[in-house]
């Protein structure tokens, strides 16, 4: 297997409510219709190393940031195809590499640090540079479920809704079903437009007919903050307990 994938767009995050989220559905169906993978459960491993190099800057919100995740879609087996991906961010604009791998591809070169060797490209090269550079590993688990929509006039044009986000700090591998923390309240989505350039007008006039305005939210990075603030509530309950 040795497939790679490049992505450029600029993306637009916004959180819903249940009646702005019902509100949308029905407003951009008749644009719009479910991409290949329509709804699934999404899962993935995202990678740091012992000092949080990668989130910790990501949230200065720098004029240029990366992550690198290992991603799948639904509960992958053996021989499911997984894909690591290499996220950057300069200027507002997004671009993703990402190359396609079997799961136990995948973790035997994160055991081993070698790559399957029918990989090639730069990709891969640019995945493993990333690693060894940060001396990077699996650090957080963060699953979610989406619906992913297509527009039908513009296949450049997709629109994701995204709920239930999990994430976990044990047990990060993709096939666990092991407990979590939930991220948003009950009943949220977030929604993600993600274009090659300008919003459409109608989808434009859809937003701001319900003042439906971007915001800014990482999962991963609200992930990271909800885990410093529970270790720095423990360390504080310890001294307190403890007499310090």
């Amino acid at each position: 297997m040795a497939f790679t994938y490049i992505f450029k767009r600029i993306e637009k995050k916004y959180m819903l409510t249940q009646e702005q989220y019902d509100y949308i559905i029905e407003r951009i169906t008749p644009h719009m219709h479910p991409d290949r993978f329509g709804e699934t459960v999404i899962r993935n491993i995202y990678f740091d190393n012992t000092d949080d190099e990668l989130i910790e800057t990501s949230l200065t919100k720098p004029v240029y940031k990366e992550k690198l995740r290992l991603r799948s879609y639904g509960i992958p087996k053996a021989d499911s195809t997984v894909f690591f991906e290499i996220k950057k961010k300069y200027q507002g604009v997004v671009y993703k590499r990402r190359i396609a791998m079997t799961r136990d591809e995948a973790y035997r070169y994160i055991e081993s640090g070698e790559l399957p060797e029918n990989l090639v490209g730069n990709i891969p090269v640019e995945i493993d540079y990333m690693i060894r550079r940060y001396s990077l590993f699996p650090k957080a688990f963060i699953s979610y479920k989406r619906l992913a929509l297509v527009g039908d006039n513009d296949p450049e044009l997709r629109i994701t809704f995204d709920s239930e986000i999990t994430s976990r700090y044990n047990d990060v591998r993709l096939e666990s079903d092991a407990p979590g923390e939930q991220l948003l309240p009950a009943h949220t989505h977030l929604m993600e437009i993600k274009i090659p350039g300008a919003m459409p007008l109608w989808l434009a006039h859809v937003l701001s007919e319900k003042n439906i305005y971007p915001q800014s939210f990482s999962k991963f990075g609200t992930a990271h903050i909800r885990r410093k603030q529970q270790f720095l509530f423990n360390q504080k309950r310890y001294k307190m307990a403890s007499g310090f």
